[in-house]
């Protein structure tokens, strides 16, 4: 069965301020204005995180790969809502601020030994996490029993691989990475900081990646909101809207039966990643109860905030029987 989560606590990035012409006020008066349309909206935005305690292992197996069983489609744009992995919205099918596509962000940096990783066989990605003053951040609070989330993506959207590496005493971190086929791939750290500057607050870097060879490219998948992994149908139900928030529902079918023996995975019953085609943006969407036993499903509610318009690739990870699935379904944003 599932329970509503309780509040989150990681505080949301305020939406951008619109530029306006020249105020014709005196400087404080303008100032105390601004002021006061921040706190507003500071107060309509819910915080977003999970347990600053350490919770146990989501799935049993520190840095445990977990590959994306269906092609996506090609690409990426821009994701939002508090936690890593979301940003603010900009103008709808335009790049958000702060969409996991920079390697640096208030003062924070993904700091990796090399850019470049072999193809056909498994590989270990080896980075660090900087923090304002240049020296490894070692202090990291626990987002849905991780202290790091660990993401692989390559460029048409296929191969997507969901890590849980662990860091070293020195702040050293050893991703390990699945076979990679040749092309250009992006790697995504997600984590909010428990110490310094950036204390409490969610966010996600990444940083390109070659392997070399030649690069074949999937087809585009087409927008459904639905997919089969393993006998598995899932469905995305929901019309979301570039920058608007909104519910999605997700139903995990077998055969045409409705799946009730979803087992807990990360603090829930699913988790849910997607990607923007085009620039491989990355959200982070949220669930809206946490699993308590086994018997979760067949519906489950996720919060989204997918600030671009166009089609997003979401992968869906569940548990059953003691195995995980990874379902990759497109959704549509309108704009």
């Amino acid at each position: 069965m599932s329970a509503p989560l309780p509040p989150r606590t990681s505080p949301r990035r305020p939406l951008p301020a619109r530029r306006t012409a020249p105020s014709t006020r005196s400087a404080p008066a303008g100032r105390t204005a601004l002021a006061g349309a921040a706190a507003a909206l500071a107060l309509t935005l819910a915080a977003c995180g999970s347990p600053a305690g350490k919770a146990a292992d989501g799935d049993g197996h520190s840095g445990h790969s977990h590959a994306s069983a269906t092609p996506a489609a090609s690409g990426g744009a821009h994701a939002g809502h508090g936690m890593p992995g979301t940003a603010p919205a900009t103008t709808p099918g335009a790049p958000a601020v702060g969409a996991g596509l920079a390697s640096e962000q208030n003062g924070y940096r993904l700091a990796p030994a090399s850019d470049t990783l072999p193809a056909g066989a498994p590989a270990e990605y080896r980075f660090t996490i900087t923090g304002p003053d240049g020296g490894p951040v070692t202090a990291f609070a626990v987002e849905q029993t991780k202290r790091l989330h660990f993401y692989a993506i390559r460029a048409d959207l296929t191969g997507f691989q969901h890590l849980h590496p662990e860091m070293a005493a020195d702040g050293g971190w050893t991703a390990p990475l699945a076979a990679l086929a040749p092309g250009s791939w992006r790697v995504y750290a997600s984590f909010t900081p428990d110490s310094g500057p950036g204390k409490g607050t969610g966010l996600v870097l990444s940083r390109p990646v070659t392997v070399p060879g030649t690069a074949g490219t999937a087809p585009a998948a087409t927008a459904t909101g639905t997919a089969s992994v393993d006998g598995y149908t899932v469905t995305v139900d929901g019309a979301p809207t570039a920058g608007a928030a909104a519910e999605l529902k997700v139903t995990v079918r077998k055969d045409g039966a409705p799946v009730t023996d979803l087992e807990p995975y990360l603090e829930s019953y699913a988790h849910l990643t997607a990607f923007h085609v085009g620039d491989q943006a990355f959200a982070h969407l949220h669930p809206e109860t946490r699993a308590e036993g086994a018997g979760g499903g067949p519906t489950l509610p996720f919060h989204a905030e997918l600030p671009a318009a166009g089609d997003w690739q979401l992968f869906l990870q569940f548990r059953t029987a003691g195995t995980l699935h990874t379902a990759a379904v497109t959704l549509r944003v309108a704009g």
